[in-house]
């Protein structure tokens, strides 16, 4: 099975393709898109949007992981990001892809095998899982690689129990 996560933002969007076989993981390719702050707010989104389409048509993934939004002190950067979050389920959804929704303590679980582990914790066993020989310097990729393997790890247990 071949996965999009997405760790959302607007002003930074993480993603990464993964592919789950087996019991086995490989990381395709990963990545961030930056969007420039001297721009539009909508022309914002539309880059988003551009580059999802981009990804989406490149990578032919078979699912869609997304992160939930967690609370956040600042108001307008989290309803920022839900307009991120929505352009980026709209390009999904008009793909015709099935969308998996991860909340981030589920991702934390996941991954680092505790709901509550930090930042740090999660980007070291992203590095081991996906036998990286490096951390990675993007924040916003090693989430994406998160989201994708918990996401399509879901969505695989989904469809064996259907």
């Amino acid at each position: 099975m071949k996965v999009l996560g997405i760790d959302p933002g607007f002003g930074r969007m993480g993603w990464a393709i993964v592919e789950i076989a087996g019991s086995g993981v490989r990381a395709i390719e990963f990545g961030c898109v930056e969007t420039k702050s001297v721009m539009s707010f909508a022309e914002r989104l539309l880059v988003l949007s551009d580059e999802l389409r981009r990804l989406i048509k490149k990578f032919h993934p078979e699912v869609v992981a997304v992160e939930e939004l967690f609370f956040a002190k600042n108001v307008k950067t989290a309803i920022q990001v839900a307009h991120g979050r929505g352009v980026i389920i709209l390009a999904a959804a008009q793909a015709g892809l099935p969308i998996v929704e991860v909340k981030p303590a589920e991702v934390k679980q996941t991954i680092a095998g505790n709901g509550n582990a930090d930042k740090k914790q999660v980007q070291k066993m992203v590095q081991i899982i996906f036998g990286l020989k490096a951390p990675l310097k993007s924040d916003d990729a090693a989430d994406a690689l998160a989201v994708a393997l918990t996401g399509g790890s879901r969505a695989r247990w989904e469809k064996k129990t259907k």
